[in-house]
């Protein structure tokens, strides 16, 4: 995993709505990045639906999100619309993100259920990893982050 307080590495990739999605250009308080392993899984459409659900509060805090798997660009786009995200979804079937955020299961070469809050400049300011049983908490973890992050930019 990246460490808190490293420059996060660019991504620049067209996500499920047709849009590219270039982190260095995502405004506002943070960018949420999650990667899950598998779309269609009970865990990660789970914790999509989870983000999902919690999408108006992550946006009004002023926060972006995005998704991150290792799946085709098919099964990303299938899985979006399936779950109605009202955030984009990437598709690293390549895993060239995944490598660069250091997320990769070693044997399995999908990724880890890890979540980033990045600022403007990049840079990562929380890291959560959570697997099976902790996507509740996980989801939790990252709205608390996003929610105290807000509290201090007002203050």
């Amino acid at each position: 995993m990246l460490k808190v307080g490293t420059l996060a590495p660019e991504i620049d990739a067209v996500a499920t709505d047709g849009t590219r999605f270039i982190l260095s250009q995502q405004a506002g308080l943070c960018t949420v990045v999650y990667f899950y392993p598998k779309a269609f899984t009970p865990l990660c459409a789970a914790e999509t639906k989870r983000f999902a659900d919690n999408y108006a509060e992550i946006a009004l805090a002023g926060a972006a999100i995005v998704g991150v798997s290792t799946d085709d660009g098919t099964t990303q786009c299938r899985f979006a619309e399936t779950m109605r995200t009202p955030y984009p979804l990437i598709s690293d079937a390549d895993k060239v993100i995944a490598k660069a955020y250091k997320t990769l299961w070693p044997l399995l070469g999908l990724a880890k259920r890890v979540t980033y809050v990045i600022a403007p400049d990049r840079t990562v300011l929380a890291a959560f990893h959570h697997e099976l049983v902790g996507v509740v908490k996980h989801r939790d973890d990252v709205l608390g982050f996003v929610h105290r992050r807000l509290e201090a930019a007002r203050a």
